[in-house]
């Protein structure tokens, strides 16, 4: 018997890592996942200070990071998820510029009981600078944490579905990723070379993983917002002249906000979107069709 709609987008019975879920797009999708019936696993980051003995928690971080410190200050994204949609949610910290701290988001959370078959890679930087005067260390950090971080966890994540018993999944369905692209995983932008170069690497990225996965059971989807009225874009908005050529270019006649991502994060999640992997969604309004 064929299923019904609304059990196609239903996401119960689900857990989701959601990073960059603590505020913008990525708090939204996080609600969504939530309303649609998953619980929550909110990967937050660290913050840093001086210090001269690292903290016990943080033996399996590189050298360079134990002056890190827990932050799980911001609990909002959390407490809604629990007290409204009645969900489960959990905060793991961990700091995306250090590679053996992503190594260890799923060994961790596994470890503690969750069984995750959703992961939202959504956590992300900026930096802008002229082309000609790029710093090296803000390239290296968009890179890390907006493409090498996601490659890693997406790999580690990869391993652990197709690690697990297939018994388990008798949909034949293991999970989902869903990476967070953009518009400028297709243009290039003015000013974030390396934002740019981040975001054209997740395009590839998903489809090259899509191209190994999808056919053991893991759909590899991306979303391309397009201009968004988050913090990230505060400098554009607030430019008078960037933001009326803007607004120009937006078919639909104004910036986006984070509840136009709800719909598209729960489809790609859902069992509705079990025959579509490999692809780039834009949210932008008609950007891309202009």
């Amino acid at each position: 018997m064929a299923a019904t709609v609304a059990s196609l987008f239903s996401l119960s019975g689900r857990t989701a890592i959601v990073t960059g879920g603590t505020r913008g797009i990525g708090q939204a999708m996080a609600y969504a996942l939530a309303e649609a019936g998953a619980d929550i696993i909110l990967v937050q980051v660290c913050l840093y200070f001086a210090v001269l003995t690292p903290p016990s928690w943080a033996t399996h971080m590189t050298p360079e990071l134990t002056g890190a410190q827990r932050d799980e200050s911001n609990t909002t994204t959390r407490d809604e998820i629990i007290n409204r949609l009645g969900r489960k949610a959990h905060i793991h910290v961990a700091e995306l510029s250090s590679r053996e701290a992503v190594k260890h988001i799923i060994p961790t959370v596994t470890s503690l009981g969750f069984t995750p078959d959703i992961l939202l890679n959504c956590a992300g930087i900026q930096r802008r600078h002229p082309s000609e005067r790029f710093p090296d260390e803000d390239w290296d950090e968009v890179l890390q944490v907006n493409l090498s971080s996601v490659f890693i966890l997406c790999r580690e994540f990869g391993a652990y579905l197709l690690g697990r018993d297939a018994s388990e999944f008798p949909s034949g369905r293991r999970g989902s990723i869903i990476n967070i692209a953009s518009l400028l995983s297709f243009q290039g932008g003015i000013t974030v070379p390396a934002y740019a170069a981040s975001k054209g690497g997740i395009s590839q990225l998903t489809k090259a993983l899509s191209n190994e996965w999808v056919g053991q059971g893991i759909n590899v989807n991306a979303i391309a917002p397009g201009y968004i009225a988050t913090d990230m874009n505060t400098a554009l908005i607030n430019d008078p002249n960037r933001n009326v050529g803007i607004m120009a270019r937006i078919p639909a006649g104004r910036w986006g906000n984070p509840e136009d991502f709800k719909g598209a994060v729960v489809f790609l999640a859902s069992a509705a979107s079990s025959y579509v992997s490999g692809e780039i969604l834009c949210v932008d309004g008609g950007w891309m069709g202009r």
